[in-house]
């Protein structure tokens, strides 16, 4: 970045390292040329290339103090009388100041090109660094803490000890820190300078900067140098960094970023909550549309079966009707079962109680909940009795009886369904596989959706669409896992791994 512009004479290490050397080359030209038959003005040349070489690596002020001291040498030592710094001959008047003005000019030369050089160096970094902070604010996709992240951006591109991003609210100034010096500025600094960035917007094109920076002193007595944040030509708030290295047109282009980066975060914000509220309108209107489908089914055969047995029915009959009634009122408890545990889910209500229990005591629980779903399907089940594992049983049960009460849907009647649990290190691992269909390659990635399902799930059997996306709800809010897969020969497994402790019967107090 653009560096302060030192003093012309201001003498640091490098200075005194290039004025050494140059002074010592001066010297040894002298004695190397003394030493061959040549003319003075073969050595004024020589002693020529020399000024030009300091003044490549050397300031201005070191060039012309080499180009000096070569002129004294040039008389003294080459110029007769040889030996004396007078001057006999008239002509020799004239090299000896064509020699040092073509030493100073050469200089003076040297030095603008280098100066441009680093000038042009400094815009070139200055350019990469705004860049690379462009990228930085492009990759970053939260909103939580976007800003707090933009200031330590800010601080590590470009060197900052200290900066600060100072955005008004209803309640005082919000200080988002950055860099390895905390920034404090009294907040009525902070009003003033923002009521001097938000008044007339002036351009200035010899510090590269728009109007309304101001220096004060931090809590410390630190200098801090303040620039406007600006929408457009609003100022928003107000970029404070510790004395930086950094030109005021520099920091203004980078307070610019910083702005753009700000508004960046404000519509991510709109746009999620904006996304939230039509996945909540969505999520209404696919329940009631559902809701309205499932309630009507079940409640008109609890209807027809209540009105048979008003009747006067034979004995097996009057058994029958009443089965077909508890079934269907069984399935309307699990749809509200199914609508309060999604509700929980949203609300990261999900309240886990840890306890040890068998993976058969899981599958048992999770096969009796859904007995109705398992009617003349054979079940073979392959569970571990010797092993505890410390989880919650009621939403490991409750995930689980999905999985079996999807196996017993989609799977044809009297075809087995194979349950396989076990306590493993990574907690209980519970594997169910039907011999249905299988899965559609193209809907794994929206099987575990909400109200989502696959076309020939739509086919073969009702439903809501509901018992997958919760399987996936509580496993995840007990750090639990569940994926889908198809199995060679036909049919799917289904695998949900609830982590947890585990230990051998024996140890049960």
């Amino acid at each position: 970045m653009t560096a302060s512009m030192s003093p012309p004479l201001g003498v640091r290490g490098r200075d005194v390292a290039v004025l050494a050397v140059g002074l010592l080359t001066t010297a040894l030209t002298v004695v190397g040329v003394r030493r061959l038959p040549v003319s003075a003005t073969t050595a004024a040349l020589a002693l020529l290339l020399v000024v030009l070489g300091t003044s490549t690596f050397g300031r201005l002020w070191i060039a012309t103090v080499v180009a000096v001291a070569a002129t004294l040498a040039l008389n003294f030592f080459f110029l007769p009388p040889v030996g004396t710094f007078t001057i006999a001959d008239p002509q020799n008047w004239v090299a000896l100041f064509a020699f040092l003005a073509t030493a100073v000019i050469a200089s003076n030369l040297s030095a603008a090109a280098q100066a441009r050089a680093s000038d042009a160096i400094a815009r070139r970094n200055e350019v990469t660094r705004l860049f690379d902070l462009t990228r930085d604010v492009l990759l970053t996709t939260e909103t939580v803490g976007a800003i707090d992240a933009l200031a330590r951006h800010v601080a590590r591109r470009f060197q900052l000890a200290g900066v600060a991003i100072c955005l008004p609210g209803h309640h005082g100034w919000r200080i988002h820190q950055g860099g390895h010096d905390e920034v404090r500025v009294e907040s009525d600094l902070l009003n003033q300078a923002l009521a001097k960035a938000r008044g007339a917007l002036e351009f200035d094109a010899h510090r590269r900067a728009y109007g309304g920076h101001i220096q004060v002193a931090d809590a410390q007595g630190n200098g801090v140098l303040i620039v406007p944040l600006r929408h457009g030509t609003k100022a928003v708030g107000l970029l404070a960094a510790v004395v930086p290295t950094l030109d005021v047109g520099t920091l203004d282009a980078v307070a610019g970023v910083v702005a753009i980066a700000i508004e960046r975060t404000q519509f991510l914000s709109e746009r999620e909550a904006a996304e939230l509220v039509r996945q909540k309108a969505d999520l209404a209107a696919t329940l009631l549309a559902s809701l309205s489908h499932d309630l009507k089914t079940p409640l008109t055969a609890i209807r027809v079966a209540v009105e048979n047995l008003s009747g006067h029915l034979p004995a097996g009959e009057h058994a029958a009707q009443a089965n077909a009634a508890i079934a269907e009122l069984d399935r309307l408890n699990r749809l509200f079962q199914d609508i309060l545990d999604m509700a929980r889910i949203d609300a990261a209500a999900i309240d886990v109680e840890r306890q040890w229990v068998t993976p058969a005591d899981v599958v048992d629980a999770a096969s009796a909940h859904v007995r109705h779903a398992l009617d003349g399907h054979p079940l073979h089940v392959d569970a571990d009795t010797e092993t505890e594992v410390e989880i919650d049983p009621r939403v490991a049960s409750v995930a689980l009886s999905h999985l079996l009460e999807n196996a017993g849907r989609y799977s044809p009647t009297s075809c087995e369904i194979a349950v396989q649990a076990r306590a493993g290190a990574d907690g209980l691992r519970v594997a169910v596989t039907d011999q249905g269909p299988g899965l559609d390659p193209g809907e794994l990635d929206h099987l575990f959706e909400r109200f989502y399902r696959g076309h020939t799930a739509r086919q073969l059997a009702p439903g809501t669409g509901m018992g997958l996306a919760i399987t996936r709800g509580l496993l995840a809010a007990v750090g639990g896992r569940v994926w889908a897969e198809n199995v060679p020969g036909g049919g799917a497994r289904f695998t949900i791994v609830v982590p947890g402790a585990q230990r051998p019967m024996s140890v049960r107090v």
